[in-house]
């Protein structure tokens, strides 16, 4: 019989030596462990699958009941004849057989109850989604581990009720393989007295993290959960638990006129020890010599745990002519850039211009151009012949500059996707970036669409859970899966992807908007209304954010309210010509059971290139035209056409 259950494992510890020293003492032990197992269990709703010598499996059917239960056992074991036990939970699949337990999922909770402390009680995360909003129960996080016959690092929480023992992490260290290899680069301080210099300490970071991603052995945690900690004073350990890494570089510019001063620190993240740092005092024209420095000792003071040779290769990419003005456009653009608003993109734009302009062979700032216009295109805030025009344009000098720029392959495998629709062209620039730089978050977000597009929705979602797992801080990633889990019909799993993004930003629109559609797509589409409604007051602009504000009207039979956004949005298409919104009213008409209102919508999409058809096709908010004949033959068109 198979069941989702959680599998409570509990050990004690001791046992063996005990039994050598005192025999007697050890069985009264043992037996006062079962008499409180046979209560408690049965008390909070669970049952006991087996008793091995010293531990005990058990199931419940609730992880909360589990949870509690393995908190009364280790508050009662402390009491008269104490014992001291570890246990250890987790939820999955369980087969059940002739008294026998099987599945994943056991050997999960068996590790995890492997590396608990004696009087602790550690739970999964899956574990932890359960009863992370119960006020009786407390937690701590102690970050991601590596455990035996266990593909992927497995996050780990201690119950942290009064009572219970909470373990250090680093007092599980030794019990299962750590990561060794993993390094985090904080956002360098700015010290100059001109707060306008905030661009060049944080473009100096990005420029040491994207060499050192170029590290053989070392995975590098992306720029944006990195910079999730910009600003804040959060103590070096728990940025090693919650990026799952074991080493973080962190340090601060300062900038006064042709002066550069930089200083570097190397910091074992379990405990907070300083293991290297320096001061830089240069010229800006050795800006590039001095990243190139600091990159080579970081990845030699790591190289201990890492499997290539020693690398004489440099490792930081500098413009030909060395152009200090053009470097400082470009650091500009990556300021603008990262903020990743329309206003601030054309910004970006801007200053990458200016900088290639300074230097005609900066292949980096070509190949950010073109990402920008790409973005642009992508969204409807430019009309996409114009912005994929230019786009591959950029990218295509940034390949003939440097085909080893990553970003030049991200670029050329967005056009070929959302514009050129050139499947195969897509997959294989894709793949080419990640090659490049396996963390480049942007490109697993474009190969999510890809799958799609191609039809394959389990793959979607694992290559965005694979990115959220390197990038676990970006909002953008972690929105990305959450949409990939929308188009997988896995609406409950959305709804907690945005959930986990709103924690961090009540306001995120984006994330509203996608709750929004899960819980619609549910049937509560009253819900969703209102979360649309917010969206729409949070834009600012009587005739933004409108397009779930009329599809949940036009879904609850309220046709005039549809009708009345619809006027709006056109209205907002007559005031900005080059903005593309035929996608917003292709939902609201389709809503409202108009198909052929739909369809002229979906062909203008495809006249202008604003979205593949299968996007179209594949998202459950238009299931009404799966079957449509004309969308059929227009996707074997476009198809036809890839």
């Amino acid at each position: 019989m198979r069941q989702l259950a959680a599998i409570l494992f509990a050990d004690m510890t001791g046992y063996t030596a005990l039994m050598q020293e005192n025999e007697q003492l050890a069985r009264a032990k043992r037996k006062r462990l079962k008499d409180v197992l046979e209560v408690l269990v049965e008390k909070h709703n669970g049952k006991t699958i087996q008793y091995y010598g010293d531990g005990s499996l058990s199931i419940f059917s609730s992880a909360i009941d589990s949870v509690t239960c393995a908190v009364d056992i280790q508050r009662e074991l402390k009491r008269d004849l104490t014992v001291d036990l570890r246990i250890g939970i987790h939820t999955g699949d369980v087969i059940i057989e002739d008294e026998a337990i099987y599945g994943d999922g056991v050997n999960l909770a068996s590790r995890i109850e492997s590396l608990a402390a004696p009087g602790s009680i550690l739970i999964s995360e899956k574990v932890f989604d359960e009863i992370k909003n119960q006020a009786d129960i407390q937690w701590r996080e102690l970050g991601y581990f590596e455990m035996k016959n266990v593909k992927k690092p497995v996050r780990v929480y201690a119950i942290a009720n009064s009572g219970i023992v909470v373990p250090d992490r680093a007092e599980l260290q030794g019990k299962t393989r750590q990561p060794v290899n993993r390094l985090a680069v904080l956002p360098f301080v700015n010290m100059s007295a001109d707060p306008e210099n905030e661009y060049f300490s944080d473009g100096i970071t990005e420029e040491l993290l994207n060499a050192l991603t170029k590290v053989d052995g070392l995975q590098v945690t992306s720029r944006t959960s990195a910079f999730a900690f910009k600003g804040k004073n959060v103590d070096i350990r728990d940025i090693g638990i919650q990026l799952n890494v074991d080493k973080v570089l962190e340090g601060s510019v300062r900038k006064a006129g042709n002066r550069v001063r930089i200083t570097a620190q190397l910091i074992n993240a379990a405990d907070g020890y300083h293991l290297w740092s320096e001061n830089y005092d240069r010229n800006l024209t050795d800006i590039f010599e001095v990243q190139d420095e600091i990159s080579n000792i970081i990845s030699n003071k790591l190289r201990e745990n890492l499997s290539s040779s020693p690398q004489a290769a440099q490792l930081v990419k500098s413009p030909p002519a060395r152009n200090t003005e053009a470097y400082t456009a470009y650091l500009k653009g990556l300021h603008f850039a990262n903020k990743v608003t329309p206003n601030d993109t054309r910004k970006a734009i801007e200053c990458f211009q200016q900088a290639v302009e300074l230097e005609p062979n900066y292949a980096l700032a070509y190949a950010k151009l073109a990402m920008a216009y790409s973005g642009l295109g992508a969204s409807g805030q430019m009309l996409p012949r114009t912005a994929f025009e230019r786009a591959h344009g950029y990218a295509g000098k940034a390949l003939q500059l440097d085909s080893t720029v990553a970003e030049g392959h991200i670029a050329k495998g967005g056009i070929y996707l959302l514009y050129d629709w050139n499947w195969q062209l897509a997959y294989d620039a894709l793949q080419r970036a990640l090659q490049l730089n396996p963390g480049a978050t942007a490109a697993y977000e474009l190969l999510s669409l890809y799958y799609i597009q191609t039809e394959q929705k389990d793959k979607a979602v694992e290559v965005m859970e694979k990115a959220v797992k390197l990038d676990p801080l970006s909002a953008t990633a972690n929105q990305s899966l959450g949409k990939m889990y929308i188009f997988a019909e896995r609406y409950d799993d959305a709804i907690k992807q945005a959930n986990k993004i709103l924690e961090i930003d009540p306001q995120m629109r984006a994330s509203l908007e996608l709750k929004a559609w899960a819980t619609g797509m549910k049937g509560d589409w009253e819900s969703a209304l209102k979360l649309f409604e917010e969206i729409h007051r949070l834009t600012n602009h009587p005739l933004k954010g409108l397009m779930g504000v009329g599809y949940a009207h036009a879904r609850l039979g309220h046709n005039e309210n549809a009708l009345e956004c619809i006027r709006k949005i056109e209205q907002q298409q007559a005031e900005n010509p080059d903005a593309v919104l035929d996608a917003d009213l292709v939902g609201i008409w389709l809503a409202l059971g108009d198909t052929e209102k739909a369809f002229y919508h979906i062909s203008q999409c495809v006249e202008k290139r604003i979205a593949p058809i299968g996007l179209f096709l594949e998202y459950p908010a238009f299931k009404g035209l799966r079957n449509d004949p004309r969308l059929l033959a227009l996707r074997d068109k476009v198809n036809a056409h890839s």
